[in-house]
């Protein structure tokens, strides 16, 4: 039942989070499939003891090449798919707990929880690059193969 809830709400979280960027009706769908796909593999991953910075890596470089075989797919941009399939992954939360703490003066915490976020960030950043590193170097081994 656990998995059935987090797979639920991370579909509605970034199809209709994707609303707000006005992205095509046909897209709502497969951006929400793209980040319940992220989640998924972020929530297995520190289900089964993984620390949340390498699962968060592992969840966004999945995203980002789900984003790009269904922007090639259906010819529409990749940054339609990301942003969607990112917004699960991103670290709101945990901001927010740790500007709380520093209202209340609790500095030890704020700055624990504000270093983890600041992680948890750069690693849904690093995700992405990896995969489009990834893609351009297929791309370019796809290029030399073309024969002249």
């Amino acid at each position: 039942m656990f998995i059935a809830e987090q797979l639920l709400t991370s579909f509605i979280a970034s199809a209709a989070f994707i609303i707000l960027f006005n992205a095509p009706r046909p897209s709502l769908i497969k951006c929400g499939f793209v980040g319940m796909v992220g989640w998924s593999i972020y929530i297995v991953m520190t289900e089964n003891g993984v620390d949340i910075v390498p699962a968060t890596v592992m969840a966004s470089f999945i995203v980002a090449v789900a984003s790009q075989l269904f922007a090639k797919r259906y010819r529409t941009p990749v940054i339609i798919y990301s942003v969607g399939g990112i917004i699960p992954l991103v670290p709101g939360g945990m901001a927010y707990d740790a500007m709380r703490n520093f209202v209340q003066n609790d500095y030890g915490v704020a700055v624990s929880l504000a270093a983890k976020a600041f992680m948890i960030s750069g690693s849904i950043a690093m995700g992405i690059v990896f995969s489009e590193v990834i893609n351009q170097i297929i791309r370019q081994s796809r290029l030399r193969n073309i024969p002249k």
